[in-house]
């Protein structure tokens, strides 16, 4: 992670990718989102998605996994350069969540994460807003998942 003044808009981070599997499809869906689509084969392919397809708050929060991995790497990078560690905020929310095609079991889905806005936080000089697009493709090149996610981000100087 970077202080609010090192960030710049448009700026993108690949986070990586995951294969979602008909077991972990299933054992997250048995847990969380018990629908029939989620849980058998058959029923997902009876089902508008043609398949045996993965809750949208699993491809979501594999997401969140992997923004949390690449911040950490990206400390660790820092600490290894003997340069401050950020830690950044929490966030004050999302909106525009979409999930605009299923993700199947084998679909394998790269996420990113676009810089859309920057803005000082009014009421907490110390942190800065940002607002990020984060995004999973699948190995076709499909748009399957988006969401315009905001954080605090701490300021280099705190105020």
């Amino acid at each position: 992670m970077r202080f609010f003044e090192d960030l710049e808009l448009g700026q993108r981070r690949e986070l990586g990718a995951f294969t979602f599997t008909a077991e972990n499809i299933k054992r997250f869906a048995a847990q969380f989102d018990p629908q029939r689509f989620h849980l058998d084969e058959e029923e997902g392919r009876n089902s508008l998605f043609g398949g045996l397809a993965a809750s949208g708050w699993h491809v979501g929060c594999v997401c969140m996994k992997l923004l949390v991995a690449d911040n950490q790497r990206l400390a660790e990078l820092a600490r290894g350069r003997g340069e401050p560690v950020v830690v950044g905020g929490p966030s004050p929310g999302f909106r525009d969540l979409r999930w605009l095609k299923p993700v199947l079991a084998g679909d394998t889905i790269s996420f990113a994460s676009e810089i859309e806005s920057l803005r000082p936080s009014a009421s907490r000089p110390q942190w800065g807003i940002v607002q990020a697009r984060n995004a999973g493709t699948n190995q076709r090149g499909e748009l399957v998942f988006s969401l315009l996610a905001s954080a605090f981000i701490p300021r280099r100087n705190r105020g």
